[in-house]
């Protein structure tokens, strides 16, 4: 028997999980280095959700400080945000 373990949240300790809070929107990130975390897009207007967002992360190509891109897809629009690529 395998045990469960909840999606990490973006942005949270690499510890702690964190815990999805009710009320908040969260989108899945698939692909790239942030793979399976969820990141909580209340407070996104609907035009930021269609533009998606770079996110830090130490694990990018280019090292701690760079920026996976993750966004929608068209025929997704509402996730899951899928990995675009990395920049500095």
């Amino acid at each position: 028997m395998t045990e469960h373990t909840r999606p990490r949240i973006y942005g949270t300790d690499h510890d702690d999980a964190g815990a999805p809070l009710p009320g908040h929107e969260y989108v899945e990130l698939t692909g790239g280095p942030l793979d399976g975390q969820l990141l909580d897009v209340t407070g996104l207007t609907p035009d930021e959700r269609t533009a998606g967002a770079y996110l830090i992360t130490t694990h990018s190509t280019y090292g701690p400080g760079g920026r996976p891109s993750y966004g929608p897809t068209f025929s997704r629009p509402d996730g899951p945000w899928v990995w675009e690529g990395d920049v500095p």
